[in-house]
């Protein structure tokens, strides 16, 4: 029989098995393709086709690295559809994920078997496009109208067990090839091509609502609504909506929201390897302390316990280590509510769980984070308890925000072993890790320090040390220029439209009312030592804190909030507490339309950025645009503010700093403008 490197096909009697072996996820590159072309052709005289893949899942996708180049042939749709005309019928056998032109190839086969747990998707809408093989035309045909939105418009993943129940899997079974091997052996009659099928009938306003509902979702992102509008097409023939799929899958792939999601998938994967730590092996971690168990150190507990690790956590006292054991516990069942885990996945988390009031009882762990006030002599003190206690080789991380880890650890013995490991609040839900090496960090901590993100399911980066950090840092320009705007005419609440306007869940304001206003204004009285004392510097938030406006927990902040309610309201007080500011400093207020304030904020971001590689905190444009899509809530779909400052070009992008720079001198530093391009 016939095959290639990558699509193998032997005979078995009067069965035909056809073997994908493209790791890692076995993606329809042009190679594989061409070898399920030339299986198609190869297996005529078999009774029957079973097509599976080697490794350790089913195809999972395409090669995205042949978007951004002309397509060649053969082409996926004419290959799907090889297989659904094929005199020989195909059996999928599938395992792992089924994903894009995985599921595309498997709904064109007569009949699938999974193996249980096996997922289900066509998230092709997480890069900027609609299915290019006929997944938006077979999958309402196959599962109906309902069940089709909400796997192409959202990229959800569905379980084989659930694709059973809508009848997109006829079988579920442990053991794939003997199932398979009993399904061969009496085959039932051979169904309708999928895409003959018609579509079920389903609510008339199915579409409508669900074209509501994904535009509030998306947020300018454009691609939810392109898929919903492409399964529309599956109510025409399929030999007219599938060639009208497959144009607008290849026209969407040129589009900036694409490129932007394309970078955005390829930079979580760069962002994990950097270049320290090539070839240097990490340690094991089982059993980790945290000290403080207040909400950052009950969620950095939490995820820790979900990822299977055993943690010991450090309060005070007997009364607040309980109270931190309850905060905990409350986590993990709130994660039992949300469908998140199970009771019993629950109950062995809180069995390698204790919270207690010694420091002595951290002895056996190997690794201690510390998550108590910003105050370095408060952290000073965790980490000299914490080195009388435990190993003299187990990692020590703070989990500072702001501070120097060489202050922290000044006097610590070994600071081979002491790294910033900065999780973002909520600790157990946010994504991003920032992991700080000091000058003295050892590559094999680092390198722990990235294994341990990744086994607490993070996207880590690499970060140096100065103020801030990378997000923190960025944020702290943001917010900067985001007040020189203030004190020169905008007001919160056009400031903080203008950027959802642009895709970011909350405006700067918004922002700051929700995680509080007392942790930036602490940080700024820090730094006003050492402030230059040339720098513009606006007082209006100084302002509201002394006024005890902290927030949403407060009840007022820039906004003011009634009891029950997180939705901001305007507040004259604070508006003639800004108008008031621009008199008494002479400034003649002026409008600013919601494109003067995100070109603005956008510039400055990038700038920061662009400073932050330039002075090496962060080794590329990558980690930087990661910090921002999973720390601060950047768009994913617009790629970050450097891929941003890419898009749209690195000199109308400097244009712009180059006039906010001017407007306020001797306040702003200007990066290179050929940094990280």
């Amino acid at each position: 029989m016939s095959q290639t490197s990558l699509v193998n096909v032997e005979l078995k009697g009067d069965v035909a098995w056809v073997t994908i072996d493209n790791p890692p996820v076995n993606a329809t590159s042009q190679a594989v393709r061409q070898g399920l072309a030339d299986a198609v052709d190869a297996v005529k005289g078999a009774r029957v086709a079973v097509l599976r893949c080697a490794g350790r899942t089913f195809v999972a996708g395409g090669d995205m690295s042949e978007f951004d180049k002309p397509p060649v042939e053969p082409h996926l749709p004419d290959v799907v559809q090889m297989i659904e005309d094929s005199d020989v019928p195909f059996v999928a056998c599938m395992h792992g994920n089924v994903l894009g032109g995985g599921l595309e190839i498997a709904m064109a086969c007569a009949w699938r078997i999974a193996a249980p747990e096996t997922g289900f998707g066509l998230p092709e809408v997480n890069v900027g496009l609609i299915p290019g093989a006929g997944g938006t035309q077979r999958l309402p045909r196959l599962v109906g109208m309902e069940a089709a939105i909400d796997l192409a418009c959202t990229g959800k993943v569905l379980k084989a067990e659930e694709m059973l129940q809508l009848g997109a899997v006829d079988l579920v079974a442990d053991d794939l090839e003997k199932a398979v091997e009993r399904f061969v052996a009496d085959l039932p009659d051979r169904p309708v091509p999928v895409s003959q099928r018609i579509v079920a009938d389903f609510a008339p306003d199915l579409i409508e609502t669900s074209r509501a509902s994904l535009k509030k979702r998306a947020k300018g992102q454009q691609s939810p609504l392109e898929n919903l509008t492409a399964l529309t097409w599956s109510q025409e023939p399929f030999s007219e909506g599938q060639p009208m799929e497959r144009a607008r899958h290849l026209a969407l792939r040129q589009t900036a929201e694409s490129r932007a999601l394309r970078y955005a998938f390829f930079a979580e994967r760069s962002v994990s390897k950097p270049a320290l730590i090539k070839d240097v092996q990490p340690r094991d971690i089982s059993r980790i302390a945290v000290v403080g168990g207040g909400l950052m150190g009950a969620g950095i507990a939490t995820a820790a316990l979900t990822a299977g690790l055993s943690v010991t956590l450090i309060e005070r006292d007997s009364e607040a280590a309980l109270a931190a054991h309850d905060r905990v516990e409350g986590l993990l069942k709130g994660a039992i509510k949300r469908g998140k885990m199970t009771e019993a996945q629950c109950k062995a988390c809180l069995s390698r769980f204790r919270a207690v009031d010694s420091y002595a009882e951290a002895a056996d762990a190997e690794l201690a984070i510390e998550a108590v006030f910003e105050d370095l002599s408060v952290k000073q003190q965790v980490f000299a308890e914490l080195a009388k206690n435990m190993n003299a080789s187990a990692i020590l991380a703070t989990n500072t925000s702001y501070l120097d880890p060489a202050e922290i650890f000044a006097g610590i013995e070994n600071q081979t072993r002491c790294i910033g490991l900065h999780f973002f609040s909520p600790a157990h839900v946010m994504k991003l890790l920032e992991i700080v090496h000091t000058p003295q960090t050892a590559p094999e901590v680092v390198a722990t320090g990235f294994a341990l993100g990744k086994k607490l399911r993070k996207v880590s980066v690499l970060s140096g040390v100065c103020d801030g950090f990378i997000g923190n840092r960025m944020l702290a320009a943001y917010r900067r220029a985001a007040d020189y705007l203030l004190a020169d005419g905008a007001l919160p609440h056009e400031i903080d439209q203008a950027m959802r306007d642009f895709g970011m869940p909350m405006g700067p304001y918004e922002l700051q009312d929700l995680t509080g206003l007392q942790i930036a204004w602490a940080n700024r009285k820090r730094n006003a030592a050492t402030r230059d004392p040339n720098e513009r510097y606006v007082i209006i938030a100084d302002q509201l804190c002394e006024m005890e406006r902290f927030g949403q927990r407060s009840g007022k902040g820039w906004y003011r909030y009634e009891d029950g309610n997180r939705k901001p309201i305007r507040d004259p007080e604070v508006e003639a507490l800004i108008e008031g500011y621009s008199a008494a400093q002479g400034i003649t207020r002026r409008t600013f339309t919601a494109q003067d304030i995100s070109s603005r904020l956008l510039a400055v971001m990038a700038n920061e950025g662009a400073l932050i590689i330039q002075e090496g905190i962060a080794e590329n444009a990558e980690v930087v645009d990661i910090v921002q899509i999973h720390g601060y809530g950047f768009p994913r779909w617009r790629g970050g503010p450097m891929n941003y400052r890419k898009e749209i070009g690195s000199d109308v992008s400097q244009s712009v700093m180059l006039a906010v720079a001017k407007e306020s001198p001797a306040s702003w530093a200007i990066a290179a403008q050929t940094i990280a391009l």
